[in-house]
């Protein structure tokens, strides 16, 4: 069969509903031949295509996220377990661990806190590059609490990372020198792609009119010690906003860009 024009017809057929619509196209086929897209692409123009394909198509058309479909998504070094009820990892979310290591270089932190840690990609992602440290992330989703210890099992981190139930208040403890956190951030009414707002858990994207509410419940309770650091993630235009918020707290911040130029970090850190 031709592979190549099976996959150049799904990717016409996804274009309405995807920006990458060959990328899904090829990650579908890999996915229902169960080898990995790099294998795929390998193979050349020729090879089975399983009678499954079409099935993951029709999901993807149907505007079901490709990481829920396929079950899994790379983040940083990993690649780690998703499934619905869990907020999809996002390349941009790699900005807060890019801050972090500005910050503690290769010798790293002690202690990591990742709070509403989802699938567990922040605290994996600094575990994996800090092989001394130990962490702790807390969710109040029991989904999230299953897929954030199924990744810590798989990748060998589940001695070195505990995740439990736990909410903002997690913050206050004091007794971790990183915190990382992506928390709600979009405005209640906002309108989304249905890849995102059909299909994503609303618990972990929405936060009130202006979607501040989070960053209001956390900036409160947040203790640093001296040379700690908290990465928390923000939408584009909630910078000032949000640096507000802690500074009112007395802390001192900054912010980090993502790749495409959008802030997306807040770094929050101690006076003195």
């Amino acid at each position: 069969m031709n592979v190549a024009r099976v996959l150049a017809d799904t990717a016409r057929s996804l274009s309405p509903v995807s920006a990458t619509p060959r990328l899904d196209a090829e990650l579908l086929l890999a996915h229902a031949l169960g080898i990995s897209r790099e294998q795929l692409l390998l193979r050349g123009g020729q090879g089975p295509v399983p009678a499954s394909y079409e099935g993951l198509v029709a999901r993807r058309r149907a505007c079901e996220p490709i990481a829920y479909i396929v079950g899994h998504r790379a983040f940083w070094t990993l690649d780690l377990f998703v499934a619905p009820g869990v907020l999809i990892p996002r390349p941009d979310s790699e900005t807060l661990i890019e801050a972090a290591i500005a910050h503690f270089g290769e010798s790293g932190p002690r202690r990591v806190l990742d709070m509403g840690t989802g699938s567990g990609a922040l605290l994996l992602a600094a575990l994996d590059q800090w092989p001394h440290a130990t962490g702790v992330g807390v969710d109040i989703s029991d989904a999230a609490l299953t897929i954030a210890r199924a990744n810590a099992e798989r990748l060998g981190l589940s001695g070195r990372a505990s995740v439990e139930r736990g909410g903002w208040d997690a913050a206050s403890k004091g007794d971790f020198d990183l915190v990382l956190c992506n928390p709600p951030y979009i405005e209640t009414e906002a309108i989304l792609p249905s890849d995102v707002a059909d299909f994503e858990p609303a618990s972990a994207l929405f936060a009130g009119p202006d979607g501040l509410d989070d960053y209001r419940r956390i900036a409160p309770l947040l203790r640093l010690p001296a040379g700690g650091l908290a990465c928390i993630e923000i939408g584009a235009a909630q910078a000032r906003a949000v640096q507000a918020l802690f500074a009112a707290e007395e802390f001192l911040t900054q912010v980090k860009t993502d790749l495409a130029g959008h802030d997306r970090c807040v770094i929050v850190m101690p006076r003195g």
